[in-house]
């Protein structure tokens, strides 16, 4: 049974360069947590002191703002990083997608991005064979698959890793968001592969700014600040302590069909 077992676990980063101040807020900007001060070489404290239990079936959604830890907490339950004290253990297959254009290459094809892609995601070369057509077909990409990925804009780039990731069948789905960059129209097609995708995968852990795409996907959640877990809950708790508000006030009526809900009884919580 797959699972994802993290028990007092702390990230730390130092900085060996004290001179370069600048540096650090970089790094603490891209890693999350804050600076620790209690040793002559400045740490980036990423995660502090992370407990947790995740299941089979599980849906989590991790919210925070941008440097929270939410990306780090998602290496850490990858196998990516492994913490500086305590434990994490990862039990099953491992699907990570952080960043939709890792492993695509910018001076070969549509087509041979599609494949490379898919190894990286953990596919065999048969099993991204027999997708291929279908991903074709999904991207609407057309004679650019002929052409080197350089060759294609923000939007089109991540039509072509969405039309890859969401054919994976993964035991456990570490999701970061990177999917701003697309149409309205094609990010509702790109939606209802993502709610199958979800379906295949054994747990789901999903970081995002999105309270529809959470509230699609999602069943609890973690509220990350600092480095730290906040709060963890329901979903619906969750996103209301952060937010200040219930997420179902701004729902979509879309996105209230799609989940099977009448909004205003949501709303009201009924």
């Amino acid at each position: 049974m797959v699972s994802i077992e993290v028990h007092q676990a702390y990230v730390d980063f130092p900085i060996f360069d004290a001179k370069t101040r600048s540096m650090k807020n970089r790094v603490l900007g891209k890693v999350g947590g804050k600076i620790g001060t209690d040793s002559k070489v400045p740490v980036i404290e990423a995660l502090h002191d992370i407990s947790l239990s995740v299941k089979e079936g599980d849906r989590i959604g991790l919210v925070g703002h941008n440097g929270a830890g939410k990306s780090t907490l998602l290496r850490l339950m990858s196998g990516i990083y492994e913490p500086t004290r305590g434990s994490a253990k990862i039990t099953g297959k491992i699907a990570p997608v952080f960043d939709l254009g890792v492993g695509m290459d910018p001076e070969i094809s549509g087509y041979e991005n599609i494949m490379i892609r898919g190894l990286f995601l953990g596919m065999t070369r048969k099993e991204m064979e027999k997708r291929v057509d279908d991903i074709a077909e999904f991207t609407e990409l057309g004679d650019y698959l002929q052409m080197p990925l350089r060759t294609y804009s923000t939007g089109m780039r991540v039509r072509l890793a969405l039309g890859v990731v969401t054919t994976i069948d993964p035991e456990i789905l570490i999701l970061d968001e990177g999917i701003g960059a697309v149409d309205a129209a094609f990010l509702n097609k790109a939606r209802n592969r993502l709610v199958d995708l979800v379906k295949r995968s054994g747990l789901l852990v999903f970081a995002s700014h999105q309270d529809d795409l959470l509230l699609e996907l999602c069943t609890s959640a973690i509220w990350m600040d600092e480095g730290t877990m906040k709060m963890q809950g329901t979903l619906r708790e969750v996103l209301t302590a952060y937010k200040g508000r219930d997420p179902f006030e701004n729902i979509s009526a879309e996105s209230a069909e799609r989940m099977g809900i009448e909004r205003d009884v949501a709303i009201k919580g009924e």
